[in-house]
């Protein structure tokens, strides 16, 4: 079964080198509580771009960790991404919108992947980070809570796949620089959970073609 490695919060903070204010540095604790709109007390500083309920927890996996680990020759902390959530035994890529984890009592909806920004670049201290993870196309999982509750490091997570269309987390990012999205795949898409915003570009530009 998949355990929950680390639960991670950040505290409003400045990278070295780099100006604005970031959640990103996060630190693990024991427990945590998870409400609709993230986990409490976790910054947010850029909610242009970040947090909101359709992007209030984000999840990476040890098996991407362990990739990144080989990649770059170091060890890796749960954590380093900026993730709130660290978990095991769950192939990252093959995650789809629409999947469900369960930890305790808290329910958690994946609705889109992570997409990198300079800011993680200059978390990690290299300028073409972000070219870096498209290629690897392991992004991880935005989710949104279904169910708040009490998670802790330790706890098993049980995984329910989504029933219907399975359109994975590494197909979403795959199409991050792409100008023309196939238009299978957008109607496969908004069959599912996704966050709403990709799912009113997706309908919007479906829809301009009738």
């Amino acid at each position: 079964m998949a355990k929950l490695l680390s639960v991670n919060q950040g505290k409003a903070s400045h990278i070295e080198g780099y100006r604005p204010l970031t959640g990103i540095v996060k630190q693990p604790l024991e427990r945590a509580r998870i409400e609709r709109l993230g986990l409490v007390a976790d910054a947010i500083c850029d909610r242009k771009h970040h947090g909101g309920q359709d992007q209030a927890i984000y999840i990476y996996f040890a098996d991407d960790y362990q990739f990144w680990a080989e990649q770059l020759q170091r060890r890796l902390e749960p954590g380093l991404f900026g993730d709130n959530l660290t978990i095991s035994d769950v192939a990252g890529r093959d995650v789809a919108v629409g999947d469900r984890f369960a930890i305790g009592d808290v329910l958690l909806e994946v609705t889109y992947h992570r997409t990198p920004c300079m800011t993680f670049a200059a978390k990690m201290g290299d300028k073409f980070w972000v070219k870096r993870f498209h290629r690897a196309n392991r992004p991880g999982a935005y989710c949104r809570v279904l169910q708040p509750g009490t998670v802790a490091a330790g706890m098993d997570v049980a995984i329910t796949p989504y029933g219907g269309e399975r359109v994975t987390v590494s197909e979403l990012m795959a199409f991050d620089t792409t100008k023309d999205i196939p238009l299978d795949f957008m109607r496969r898409a908004v069959t599912t959970p996704i966050r709403e915003k990709t799912r009113f570009k997706y309908e919007t530009r479906l829809s301009s073609l009738f």
